[in-house]
């Protein structure tokens, strides 16, 4: 299944050079956008403007890579609004792509988690036992000869 990122970075030659490296690393579809869409369930490639034009609080904040300058309030806001992923734009390509990719991980695993998970009674279950099966088997000390 083919990612979808979404760029949202005012300096064109930057984000020229993150979409040229992104198309090379792996199959993702590439969307360069003025406003996020936060509706679709992707990655979000932002920097700080863009950053500063999204509502919060923020749903699924470990989706977003925020590209900043290592701006103090910046920082602040970003780690108040649950963003994981901050590189600055003097880290390399490939530490810039590597975010990225744990991006996209962390949607795939929140994705499959929305479709496996859920509290659904079944008749057939049997529940687990909070007490111990045996109650001898506490902890056991090892002895030094």
């Amino acid at each position: 299944m083919m990612q979808t990122v979404q760029l949202s970075i005012a300096d064109g030659g930057y984000a020229a050079a993150v979409r040229e490296a992104l198309s090379r690393s792996c199959a993702w579809h590439i969307e360069s956008v003025d406003r996020p869409d936060l509706a679709q369930k992707n990655v979000l490639v932002l920097d700080e403007f863009a950053f500063a034009r999204l509502p919060l609080p923020l749903s699924n904040p470990e989706r977003i890579v925020l590209i900043s300058d290592p701006d103090p309030l910046v920082l602040a806001q970003a780690w108040d609004a649950g963003i994981v992923s901050v590189v600055s734009r003097e880290d390399s390509l490939s530490t810039v792509l590597l975010a990225i990719m744990a991006a996209a991980l962390r949607v795939a695993k929140i994705h499959s988690a929305d479709i496996s998970s859920g509290i659904s009674p079944n008749v057939d279950s049997i529940p687990a036992s909070i007490a111990p099966q045996n109650p001898g088997s506490g902890s056991k000390r090892l002895k030094h000869q």
